[in-house]
């Protein structure tokens, strides 16, 4: 029997053609609601590349745009559904309005640029957006041409934020602000992937952001070795580390040479030190380094092997691979299961792939008996933001934490961040102003900071404290850090039975790598993410934390839905993220049975390169429209992408990150915004890619100085303990 949904009742109709808006319709069908994918004969693009993957879970009908019967079960069903999902820019018959007096109450509409900037309507593919918005340009190796990522990145951190909007607008509609549009750009979504990158550009002092391969700016050893049966990724970044690798590889004298002494020294000296590493990779397997490496506390993964599906223990374990029925007649074939791991309100997975038209009289019935949804409501004057009232806490480090707790924060949620006595590492992240990193303060704006030492056990009653009046609590910490201290998901249930606590870590709470340390690029590699996306023969990670990242948009999506579910229960709950297992869903484009996506490769030219986009591009020297390899180098960038785009193909010219910070449409659609702090200082902030129209989120003032809202918070606390 299945268990409660938290989008019970919830029809949602998925026109959209792009796989973004088949991530978004899936994931809305893992929580529950009536996922309907009206097809139309021939269509095989964008998400029906990918069929198998991107409808299961979810019901299909077949209809002829001809048809009159087919066009009024299509009327029928928008007027019958919560929410929308369109492409406008692949179909401008969808643009959101377009069935005026039968609008649903939610339009999601999910589009490459969105509906405003001067690349508006353009209909780009996701290698297009990988390539303006520095993304490729930062994927590869330093030596090497840009790498676009095989897998459609940008299309799913679109709909995963789409999904995360659309729940939002949920909220706001059941709280009586009615409905509205969203609009959702792949651009927007890339821009805000940069993160990392930007700090360097936006302090003003002209920094070259560039590739890396799978190195580190500021650590090493940290690369892919090559072991007997396969690659070894390693990241150690510190002098502790260093020295145990020395002890690893049998080579102790190394621990104090004075070339490789100091962190910096070791980047300095970065090509000797992988040859070191290297010799002695070479002569084991990669569960024998794995095993010696990580015996000695050194962060490490195998790149684990997509052969129909990621193969990784922990995946297993986890159940995170599953076997569904191909309605094509094949057998079976591989599918990702949710990984919305929730313990009251999990995220379902797939069951069946409908075969086009499968679900008609099904669909007929339903919108032959549910209730009309009115006509959506758009500009109410004086609605709330969804999560306005609430408020969340979060225990974050680094990047997947804080950037979860900052989109709710810009929903309206007070947000208190808690801080160790020395704060968070990265407020000391370079380029810093005033003592405070440029990174820090754009990833944790709008947030209130609180000092707390949690091995002291006075303030962890403090936090026990604030969690008996909070809403939300969201860690990254290592799985078991809060529970050594009293504050177990059990233990913190008992204060709080409507808490939602949500813990995001690289292997998940129910791992077989209990206390293994989980980088980005960890996960990267054990997720299957890397075996994808290849420099040559080498595995490369993307340039942008995509698990970190994913992993913080899954978090918010989970939290939304939990909330949804204690409106209808009254019953908190504890949701078990692992970055692992978002890395390996996202993969799934990818996995057997489903068709590969077009080639797509960076072409030099005398200005950079290009990224062109082509089927049966198979000779290494002739590009489509006729043109030369030698040719090309002797164009710009953009004569080359617009003799390619004539000639049929899908190209653009690949921007740095720097190029992209100041395009044109990067300034229309104001993904950087200024904003001053309590001292004056003002400072970048990044835009939120949740572009709810009615109830847009708020861009708030940048983070504060360590602490400097503690005795606010305090007060506020014992305030209510008065009461």
């Amino acid at each position: 029997m299945r268990g409660p949904v938290a989008l019970d009742g919830v029809v949602v109709a998925e026109l959209g053609a792009r796989i973004g808006a088949g991530v978004c319709g899936s994931l809305l069908a893992q929580l529950g609601a009536t996922v309907i994918v009206p097809e139309w004969p021939g269509a095989r693009e964008g998400k029906y590349r990918h069929r198998a993957q991107l409808l299961a879970g979810k019901m299909s009908v077949l209809l002829h745009p001809d048809d009159v019967a087919d066009a009024d079960i299509l009327r029928q069903l928008v007027a019958r559904s919560d929410v929308l999902i369109l492409s406008s820019d692949l179909d401008p018959a969808q643009r959101p309005g377009a069935w005026q007096g039968s609008a649903p109450r939610i339009e999601c509409d999910v589009t490459a640029f969105g509906q405003g900037g001067p690349m508006a309507g353009k209909p780009f593919s996701d290698a297009q957006i990988q390539a303006l918005s520095g993304i490729a340009d930062t994927t590869g190796m330093p030596d090497g041409p840009p790498v676009p990522i095989r897998l459609p990145i940008v299309e799913y951190m679109t709909g995963a934020y789409a999904a995360a909007a659309c729940l939002a607008g949920l909220r706001v509609r059941k709280q009586g602000g009615g409905g509205q549009a969203i609009d959702m750009a792949l651009y927007d979504c890339a821009f805000s992937a940069m993160a990392t990158f930007l700090p360097r550009l936006l302090d003003g002092s002209g920094s070259v952001v560039g590739r890396l391969g799978n190195r580190h700016a500021m650590a090493s050893p940290w690369n892919v070795y090559r072991a007997i049966d396969g690659w070894v990724l390693v990241c150690a970044a510190s002098d502790v580390q260093w020295h145990r690798i020395c002890t690893v590889v049998g080579r102790p004298e190394l621990a104090e040479d004075p070339r490789y002494l100091r962190v910096s020294d070791r980047v300095t000296r970065c090509d000797e030190v992988d040859a070191i590493l290297q010799e002695w990779v070479t002569c084991g397997t990669m569960e024998h380094c794995v095993k010696i490496l990580g015996g000695a506390g050194i962060p490490c993964g195998p790149v684990a092997k997509v052969d129909g599906c990621p193969r990784e223990a922990n995946l297993d374990h986890r159940g995170m691979i599953r076997r569904v029925s191909d309605p094509s007649g094949r057998g079976a074939l591989f599918v990702p299961a949710s990984p919305l791991r929730m313990s009251v309100t999990p995220g379902r997975s797939a069951e069946r792939i409908a075969t086009p038209d499968q679900d008609r009289s099904a669909v007929t019935k339903l919108v032959e008996s549910a209730p009309s949804v009115p006509a959506m409501k758009r500009g109410v004057v004086g609605a709330k933001l969804p999560l306005q009232g609430l408020r969340a806490l979060e225990i974050g480090h680094y990047t997947t934490a804080p950037l979860a707790a900052r989109h709710l924060a810009s929903l309206g949620a007070d947000v208190i961040k808690i801080e160790p006595r020395e704060g968070e590492a990265v407020r000391g992240w370079p380029p810093i102003k005033d003592g405070t990193g440029y990174f820090f303060t754009y990833t944790n704006a709008g947030k209130r900071s609180l000092v707390l030492d949690l091995e002291r056990p006075h303030e962890v009653e403090i936090l026990k404290n604030l969690v008996g009046r909070s809403d939300v609590l969201i860690e990254n910490l290592k799985p078991g850090a809060l529970a050594k201290r009293g504050c177990s998901s059990e233990q913190l249930a008992r204060i709080n039975p409507r808490l939602i606590y949500c813990a995001v870590s690289g292997f998940g709470a129910d791992t077989i790598y209990p206390g293994r340390p989980a980088f980005d690029t960890v996960i990267q590699a054990m997720s299957g993410f890397m075996d994808l996306t290849r420099a040559g023969d080498v595995p490369v990670k993307a340039g942008i934390s995509v698990a970190d990242v994913m992993g913080a948009e899954i978090a918010v999506v989970s939290i939304l839905a939990a909330l949804e579910a204690r409106d209808r229960t009254g019953l908190g709950q504890f949701i078990d993220l692992s970055m692992q297992d978002v890395c390996a869903w996202l993969s799934a484009t990818l996995w057997k049975g489903e068709q590969a996506a077009s080639m797509s490769i960076a072409v030099p030219a005398r200005d950079g390169f290009v990224l062109v986009e082509a089927d049966g591009m198979a000779d290494k020297h002739m590009l489509p429209a006729g043109l030369t390899r030698e040719r090309a180098r002797g164009m710009t960038r953009a004569a080359l992408a617009a003799a390619l785009s004539e000639a049929g193909c899908r190209a653009a010219p690949i921007l740095s990150a720097a190029e992209m910070l100041q395009a044109q449409q990067t300034c229309a659609r104001r993904l950087v915004v200024h904003a001053r702090d309590a001292t004056g200082q003002v400072w970048p902030l990044l835009a939120s890619s949740l572009r709810l129209q009615g109830t847009p989120p708020m861009l708030h003032r940048p983070m504060g100085t360590l602490g400097s809202d503690g005795p606010e918070i305090l007060t506020e606390l014992a305030g209510k303990a008065a009461q």
